[in-house]
């Protein structure tokens, strides 16, 4: 099956699950009535990942509806993003980076997504216009890399890809582009069977470096269909880089993150960032973990690696800026140092904060 048929032919309704996952005539209306605010689409490649026997399956909860869903605590924009558009569909909060959301389409729409409040339901904060995006890009120097994101990039069209790269290619202040995309790990196939799309990428990176930043969350992930995509990309020369999001119930598990880590390694994909999981809507209560738990699992996690998989963060994307988070002090305040700042005056800002149990956010800096 090509993934074009793959991805029509994904699970989108609730009925399409009924009876893979057994459920009830009220488990299904309550479904449906969850698809209503926050649509589903797992192509038949991901779902064949889940053990559909145990409800508990940690792939289940990225890619299946619960009714955590349905909890309104926390909020749909964490991380500031309407304050730092400059026009629909750019985004520019940091000095060197320009943030394009491409599409509101994604190959799969993960329980977890920070960005629930646009992708599959709202167009309306995707750039429709390129060359204006790219004439903002050209007229602040200060800008070195763009970061193609949505939704999902690489469910762009080939054309609309190729579009991004000759244009931005020719922006001579520009020492790299990434591409924020989770195909290879939920429809891999994207890559290995679209000659069309290799080619092109080969093409532009011989041009200018490009970057890759994928999202493998447990280890369950790294497939051979993901290790044949990611090989592929590594062979053009594409840096490929991770960022995994630290997930209740899906790998909060020193022994599981460490093994994806490693698992990571071994494919030639560099672990970036370890995210704290935003306090979205409908995802706050559901997948959050502690502060003062992630760290120790993070640490746990990076004492089972070799050095070259040590060179990550454990981080937050607050409002303010990327934050990392860096243990506790011996008075046991938590210790935080801005990696990156909407304000010049925090740039690399060390903090202590003293947190109240439980806590899982910073709700001011």
């Amino acid at each position: 099956m090509r993934w074009q048929e793959m991805l029509h032919q994904s699970f989108t309704r609730a009925e399409d699950l009924t009876a893979l996952l057994e459920m009830t005539p009220e488990e299904e209306k309550r479904m449906e009535e969850i698809l209503e605010l926050y649509p589903m689409s797992i192509p038949s490649y991901y779902l064949s990942l889940v053990d559909l026997s145990d409800p508990e399956d940690p792939i289940r909860k990225m890619c299946i509806p619960s009714v955590y869903e349905t909890d309104l605590d926390g909020a749909f924009d964490t991380s500031g993003e309407a304050s730092n558009t400059v026009m629909p569909g750019l985004q520019h909060k940091y000095l060197q980076t320009a943030l394009v959301l491409s599409t509101s389409n994604c190959a799969m729409y993960c329980r977890h997504c920070f960005r629930r409040r646009l992708v599959g339901l709202s167009d309306d904060e995707v750039g429709k216009n390129i060359d204006a995006m790219v004439d903002y890009i050209r007229d602040h120097e200060e800008i070195t890399n763009v970061l193609i994101s949505g939704g999902d990039s690489f469910m762009n069209s080939n054309e609309t890809i190729e579009r991004y790269l000759k244009s931005l290619c020719d922006v001579e202040h520009l020492d790299l582009i990434r591409f924020g995309t989770r195909i290879p790990v939920v429809l891999p196939m994207r890559i290995t069977e679209d000659p069309e799309l290799q080619s092109i990428l080969a093409e532009y990176n011989r041009k200018k470096p490009i970057y890759v930043i994928t999202q493998f969350n447990h280890p369950r992930e790294c497939t051979p269909q993901a290790k044949e995509a990611i090989g592929l990309l590594l062979r053009m020369g594409i840096v490929v880089k991770n960022q995994t999001v630290l997930l209740k119930g899906v790998n909060d598990d020193p022994r599981v993150l460490g093994e994806l880590l490693r698992n990571l390694t071994r494919m030639g994909v560099v672990p970036y960032y370890v995210f704290q999981c935003r306090p979205v809507t409908g995802v706050k209560n559901q997948f959050q973990v502690p502060l003062e738990q992630g760290v120790r699992i993070v640490d746990e996690a990076k004492n089972l690696q070799n050095g070259q998989g040590k060179c990550f963060r454990y981080a937050m994307a607050h409002e303010t800026g990327k934050i990392e988070i860096l243990g506790k002090g011996e008075d046991g305040r938590m210790l935080f140092k801005y990696q990156q700042a909407k304000d010049p005056a925090d740039w690399s800002r060390i903090f202590t904060r003293k947190l109240e149990e439980g806590q899982c956010w910073l709700d001011d800096e």
